[in-house]
């Protein structure tokens, strides 16, 4: 959500981010539908003071004097008043949930270092770490890998739950809550706060975290009231809802290991085969809430624990800066994270890093303050940062295309080898 002086006071610069993200100029519409916004309430406070002003009148006619006929004239006019305050009243929630529904729509302004560009193609690479592992024989895809250590099955899963679902038997099952649990320890070591979160949350809580009304295609929806969670960026971030904090308190970082799941509207003929895109998947999130001056370098430190978590695992990977056009609705400046995949032949993401400043926090309302020389508290509303910490199901994938071997099995880096019991290899499942 949005600061509509920031929009009235500088009109052109909104524009601009607007146009960035191939959007039209909006700002004269903003401050069109909140200055009509405001004439109406202006109306409804000229109507109850009005109405105050002869309540008080009658009280004092009632205590001073019995002029009966002045009594009721003004008795009359209050009741058209309350009638006109009523019609009024109307008029303002209207006019207000129309505000607040076309600010809804409106995506975050953008950091002055995002780069304009169309699309992913036009994301800017900063800098690459390791070395693409070399093989003396053609690498295979994560799910041929798996299949052939028939390990992972996507035809059961299918036929009991539908496309875009995976089985992982033995090690595969193993090896991922292994990741779960080094991702777990590794970004602890960097203060970040394990919570157990629900995966059920209510649509306000989407709306809060910026989900809806923009994604509510691509999450699955339960009833009239719950949502299943895309991302534990939601339950999450609205850990401060409606909240006010001590600065001093901050920052606040939560991290969370859940399931996800997306319908993946749109998707059609994208990674259909394989992992990369499912509709249900491991992640885990971390968020963390802090302060306007704190909130580049936490924004940093998330990317530096991600960073330095890849490197454990021996993986070689990218980090590229998202230009207007592929940036997300949120966002104001994002890092994404993409591992070499040696099957694909590609890099693809496994971790998406982003600070969206205030946006969210104005939309769940959620203040930090400051203490002046008086002891007064002066409020400003909190900065909200997020990233995957990362992707298990995608970090599987690229464990498996990265540690293969010829004759089909696969090596377990060196620091899962403790999560797996011990476990240095993946060899072909005997119960399946």
């Amino acid at each position: 959500m949005y600061n509509v002086e920031y929009i009235r006071n500088f009109p052109a610069d909104f524009d601009d981010m607007m146009r960035k993200r191939k959007l039209p100029s909006l700002s004269a519409e903003v401050i069109q539908m909140h200055d009509e916004l405001k004439k109406k309430k202006s109306i409804l406070q000229d109507l109850n003071t009005q109405k105050n002003e002869i309540a008080s009148q009658i009280a004092i006619i009632k205590r001073s004097s019995a002029d009966y006929e002045k009594e009721e004239m003004l008795t009359r006019n209050a009741e058209n008043i309350r009638a006109l305050i009523v019609d009024a009243s109307a008029k303002v929630a209207k006019e207000e949930s129309a505000f607040k529904a076309f600010l809804s729509k409106i995506p975050n302004i953008l950091d002055s270092r995002v780069p304009e560009g169309e699309g992913e193609s036009d994301n800017v690479v900063i800098k690459e770490v390791g070395e693409k592992k070399h093989f003396t024989f053609e690498p295979m895809q994560h799910f041929e890998i798996g299949e052939n250590l028939r390990s992972m099955n996507f035809e059961k899963a299918a036929e009991i739950s539908g496309s875009r679902f995976v089985h992982l038997y033995g090690d595969l099952a193993i090896l991922e809550r292994a990741l779960t649990n080094f991702m777990l320890d590794h970004h602890r070591k960097n203060g970040f706060l394990e919570m157990s979160v629900p995966v059920l949350v209510k649509e306000d809580a989407m709306f809060n975290a910026g989900q809806l009304p923009k994604f509510d295609a691509e999450s699955f929806k339960c009833d009239s009231l719950y949502r299943l969670i895309p991302t534990a960026e939601v339950p999450l971030v609205n850990l401060l809802s409606a909240c006010d904090v001590d600065i001093t308190s901050l920052p606040k970082r939560f991290m969370s290991h859940t399931q996800c799941f997306r319908s993946e509207a749109g998707s059609a003929g994208k990674d259909t085969r394989g992992m990369i895109r499912v509709h249900q998947f491991s992640k885990v999130e971390l968020v963390t809430i802090t302060s306007e001056d704190t909130s580049e370098f936490e924004h940093q430190h998330m990317l530096n624990s991600i960073e330095i978590l890849m490197q454990s695992l021996g993986l070689h990977y990218r980090v590229v800066l998202l230009c207007s056009g592929d940036i997300g609705f949120t966002s104001a400046l994002t890092y994404d994270i993409e591992v070499w995949l040696p099957g694909q032949k590609k890099y693809r993401e496994i971790s998406s890093c982003s600070n969206c400043i205030d946006f969210q926090s104005r939309r769940m309302l959620g203040r930090y303050f400051v203490k002046d020389s008086n002891k007064k508290k002066i409020y400003t509303f909190l900065h909200t940062l997020n990233g995957s910490g990362v992707a298990v199901g995608r970090a599987l994938v690229a464990v498996l295309e990265n540690y293969q071997n010829e004759d089909g099995t696969v090596d377990v880096p060196e620091v899962l080898i403790p999560y797996c019991n011990g476990l240095k290899k993946i060899v072909p499942n005997k119960n399946f």
